[in-house]
């Protein structure tokens, strides 16, 4: 039988699914609920497998991984992003790479919204508050009639410039393929990026982790900013400079930061990140709807049944 591995099912999604099951009708499954510790760890587990499901994008399939596993023939990833894969690697090794696009767009979408209006009206916080017994009243931020700045107009920044226009926002927006048929139809304009960072009240990113959008923000672009404005990030840490968000925040360069994605996940105990008073943190849990699971789930499922009948789809490379 062919030989599926998972190699990464940790925290666990997939393990007890009826996706799993019906992955076992295609070969015989592995699946491994704890995480690689190393890259030698991956290697070990995927060793012989031709069908590789990838949950976590702390697996890194690199050149030494791919090179390592010649019987690998498909990388089907549960998920949209894909840079945890080199994908050049990939087509040299002759390796199909497919995800699971749009199946998390409303859950992100919405959870981005739930960091602006989290940190906008400091709801941790005066929760906090008031668990210890105070009653701390203050002014809080009404984003009507405020400026959100949506950082990549993919799927997901589409829908997170709906749901800000539906709460009274205007919209602005900067990507490296825009779209003016969409911006047309939902209601915002494209602004050269130095613009949205000086005119937004809310930034919220939504752009693909690439050579292009690593380290995007610095501390130059954090300048730009108004004091008042809100960063938030349901992307990828990575493309935000810690540093220069850390200087910020501290700074009160900006007013506060929602973050869903860090660049080193889960991040330290001791981060700084984490005694910041005006930033609200998740465990990057946007895409984790039960609904997202069980789309993203039956789309990886579906990839790998597609590519066994010799018509792959959602092929990356």
């Amino acid at each position: 039988m062919m030989k599926i591995v998972i190699p990464d099912d940790f925290p666990p999604v997939i393990s007890g699914t009826p996706m799993l099951e019906r992955l076992k009708a295609y070969g015989d499954v592995t699946v491994w609920t704890t995480r690689p510790e190393s890259q030698a760890e991956l290697i070990r587990r995927i060793e012989g497998a031709e069908i590789v499901v990838n949950i976590r994008a702390y697996s890194k399939f690199t050149e030494e991984v791919f090179k390592k596993s010649p019987a690998l023939r498909l990388l089907s990833i549960w998920g949209t992003g894909v840079d945890n894969v080199d994908l050049e690697a990939a087509q040299r090794h002759g390796v199909t790479v497919t995800n699971t696009p749009n199946t998390s767009t409303e859950s992100v979408a919405e959870h981005a919204l739930a960091l602006m209006l989290a940190v906008a009206r400091q709801i941790p916080h005066l929760h906090n508050q008031m668990t210890k017994g105070t009653w701390t009243r203050g002014f809080i931020t009404q984003l009507l009639g405020k400026t959100a700045g949506i950082l990549g107009t993919g799927a997901i920044g589409q829908q997170t410039a709906r749901l800000c226009r539906g709460i009274g926002m205007k919209v602005l927006a900067w990507t490296f393929h825009p779209s003016e048929e969409k911006a047309r139809e939902i209601g915002f304009s494209y602004v050269p990026l130095e613009t949205l960072l000086s005119q937004s009240d809310v930034i919220s990113i939504h752009l693909r982790l690439s050579k292009s959008t690593e380290g995007l923000l610095g501390e130059k672009e954090f300048r730009l900013m108004k004091p008042s404005a809100i960063l938030i990030n349901t992307a990828r840490g990575a493309i935000v400079r810690k540093e220069a968000l850390l200087e910020a925040l501290r700074g009160k360069k900006i007013a506060g930061a929602g973050l869903d994605v860090f660049e080193k996940e889960p991040i330290d105990p001791e981060d700084p990140l984490r005694t910041l008073e005006n930033v609200v943190l998740t465990p990057h849990c946007a895409p984790s709807s039960p609904e997202v699971l069980e789309r993203g789930l039956s789309m990886a499922v579906d990839n790998v049944a597609s590519y066994l009948g010799g018509a792959p789809k959602n092929k990356v490379v």
